[in-house]
């Protein structure tokens, strides 16, 4: 069913675990199916065979993606039976569950993914419940949310969330990595977990140099559309100028930006909190879109914006 290292009777570690069968992919929390794109990208051969989201436009989003026809799907009105876990000795059946974040999120009010604790994190229970109604379990469990997951206020849970596995006779491994050590221009931090059914070794990849950084990404000539022009924009900045956030520092008709020598005034401006602020320079795009810009240098990657202040 799977391939692996045979190691000397004289090494006491674990059967290293490689997936060798087609694999069965069964993601719930799915979104758009960014996990699945990992396996198309990796070349694997993967079947979309059950997808759980309960949300219109993000399952919407996976069926333009993936070519699929999957319905909306909400994972408390699921049963075990409907994962459709057959056939184990001909496909590993391999099942993702990044459930929502926004209540260990640092960006969030940070309520906790306590059973029965009703928030949106709490629902991986859900995913407890299922395993426990399924006849075959899946082969392998994929799991990745943000750090404060195994955090002081989380811990526990976390705890718990492991030993119930290990209950149902998994090996769990898990380990924060940064999506910048792999080759990404982002500095998003995650923990993984990956949970093998039996008695397995799983270790996971070394980082890689980055060769490709933010500015290699973006376009030199952008077309006029993508700018904040329009009536609502103008107001946004005429706002910061009146209250003294953000100085006016574009030249009018026959006059020369002192401050910048005449050189393009770079600054950014977080619109998304509700006292927007002007920085000097964004260095650094945050995990999350609407999260804003960084300003910290120590985050790396440059974004910065023209005398347009465009964000």
């Amino acid at each position: 069913m799977v391939e692996f290292e045979q190691l000397s009777f004289l090494d006491d570690e674990k059967p290293l675990f490689k997936i060798k069968n087609p694999i069965m992919l069964i993601e719930l929390f799915a979104g758009v199916g960014s996990q699945a794109m990992a396996l198309r990208d990796l070349g694997a051969d993967f079947e979309h065979y059950r997808v759980v989201e309960l949300d219109k436009y993000a399952i919407k989003s996976y069926n333009s993606i993936h070519g699929t026809e999957f319905p909306k799907m909400d994972i408390t009105q699921i049963h075990g039976s409907d994962l459709g876990i057959e056939d184990v000795e001909k496909f590993t059946y391999l099942m993702t569950y990044s459930f929502p974040c926004q209540d260990l999120s640092v960006a969030g009010k940070q309520k906790g993914m306590a059973k029965d604790s009703g928030t949106r994190s709490g629902l991986l229970w859900e995913v407890e419940r299922l395993l426990n109604e399924v006849e075959n379990l899946p082969q392998v469990l994929l799991m990745e949310n943000v750090p404060q997951v195994h955090g002081k206020k989380n811990i526990e849970d976390f705890q718990n969330w492991i030993s119930f596995l290990e209950s149902k006779g998994y090996s769990n491994y898990w380990q924060d990595l940064n999506a910048k050590n792999y080759g990404v221009a982002q500095n998003r931090n995650r923990c993984f977990m990956v949970s093998i059914l039996g008695d397995w070794k799983f270790t996971f990849p070394e980082p890689i140099e980055l060769k490709r950084v933010m500015k290699d990404y973006l376009e030199d000539v952008v077309d006029e559309k993508y700018y904040i022009n329009n009536e609502k924009a103008q107001k946004l900045i005429q706002k910061l100028i009146d209250n003294g956030t953000l100085q006016n520092t574009i030249p009018t008709d026959g006059q020369t930006d002192r401050r910048t020598d005449g050189q393009t005034d770079r600054r950014t401006v977080d619109g998304t909190v509700n006292k927007p602020k002007a920085r000097a320079i964004g260095n650094c795009i945050k995990a999350r879109y609407d999260a804003g810009i960084s300003n910290l240098r120590s985050d790396g990657n440059c974004v910065v914006e023209s005398n347009r202040l465009v964000t």
